[in-house]
């Protein structure tokens, strides 16, 4: 009787675990034909331009004297759409180009490896295929502050001055003794199996800048929620995270040239540890040779674009005319 019943059990187990299998693989077929339709729905904003073979996003607006690279942080899921409302105010005045590296927006992706050299020579290849003559203001967020880093030794004249918001710069872990944060390799698989989509359906939010309504047009939200379901956490995305530890060792000496202007945005609710440092004191540290520099502080998030882009563009507008102009 009891060999009755466990057998009873593992066959309902068994057609459980059947029934759930099947629902799991028709629910990435379903993702797999909405992505490609989704595709053709929701074009490219911008241009393509040929990176190694691949077909990289590259979107511009504005004309100027100037032009301000803007460049994303790490799972940024469409960079074109994250920066639309700073992008809009600071191209009434200057030429404003947002690069899509691989695997974020609509750019492809890319089976090179994501180390800083690689990054940055495909950043530089995408703005040359795209006839957008430096030299560069580059504005960078978030850990695209290694890649400025980086770029700015190797090609000094080719940039004219750095403007970053909350950029994570090399020596930021040894200054606050922590350790690089990492992102797990089995996330890898949340885009292409419709992890992301069944997400972004149930906690759309979670995949939306936090900003008051009518700061993103709902055509832009729209399709950052389809990107999502295409992106979040794609192999490039993961790889780029396990990388970050090799990257910053390879850049730690580096330093932004001491004549080169230089301004940086933080937020204002920054966390002080027990030995008194901050963002605002590291930053403080980090430009303290540079002939010109301006830290400002903002309320707001990591993200400060999502809600301060007025009061950053007029930040920056004074900040060019004072130090680039006529040059």
């Amino acid at each position: 009787m009891k060999v009755k019943k466990k057998s009873t059990f593992w066959k309902r187990t068994r057609n459980i675990l059947i029934v759930l299998l099947s629902f799991f693989l028709i629910w990435i077929a379903y993702h797999q034909i909405m992505t490609k339709f989704e595709q053709k729905k929701y074009p490219a904003i911008g241009q393509y331009v040929e990176v190694d073979g691949k077909k990289m996003h590259v979107y511009s607006k504005g004309k100027g004297e100037h032009t301000v690279v803007l460049l994303s942080g790490l799972g940024t899921t469409a960079p074109a759409l994250d920066f639309e409302p700073l992008m809009n105010e600071l191209a009434k005045h200057h030429k404003v180009v947002v690069i899509e590296p691989f695997g974020y927006g609509w750019s492809e992706f890319t089976k090179k490896e994501r180390t800083v050299e690689n990054i940055t020579d495909e950043i530089r290849t995408a703005l040359k295929e795209s006839n957008i003559d430096g030299p560069y203001i580059f504005m960078p967020h978030s850990v695209s502050g290694i890649y400025s880093m980086y770029y700015v030794n190797q090609y000094p004249d080719e940039v004219e001055a750095i403007i970053g918001i909350d950029s994570t710069l090399p020596m930021a872990t040894e200054y606050f003794q922590e350790s690089t944060p990492d992102l797990p390799g089995y996330l890898k698989f949340v885009a292409p199996t419709g992890i992301a989509r069944a997400a972004v359906n149930v906690i759309s939010n979670n995949f939306l800048p936090i900003a008051d309504e009518g700061t993103y047009s709902e055509q832009n939200l729209m399709m950052t929620k389809k990107l999502s379901a295409w992106k979040a956490y794609n192999s490039n995305v993961i790889e780029e995270a396990q990388e970050l530890s090799n990257n910053i060792k390879k850049t730690k000496n580096m330093v932004f040239p001491p004549n080169m202007p230089i301004m940086m945005f933080t937020t204002k609710e920054d966390k002080v540890n027990e030995e008194g440092k901050s963002n605002v004191t590291f930053y403080q540290d980090q430009l303290r040779n540079q002939s010109t520099s301006e830290l400002i502080t903002l309320d707001g998030h990591h993200y400060l674009h999502w809600t301060k882009s007025q009061e950053m563009s007029k930040q920056i507008n004074e900040f060019i005319e004072s130090n680039l102009e006529g040059e």
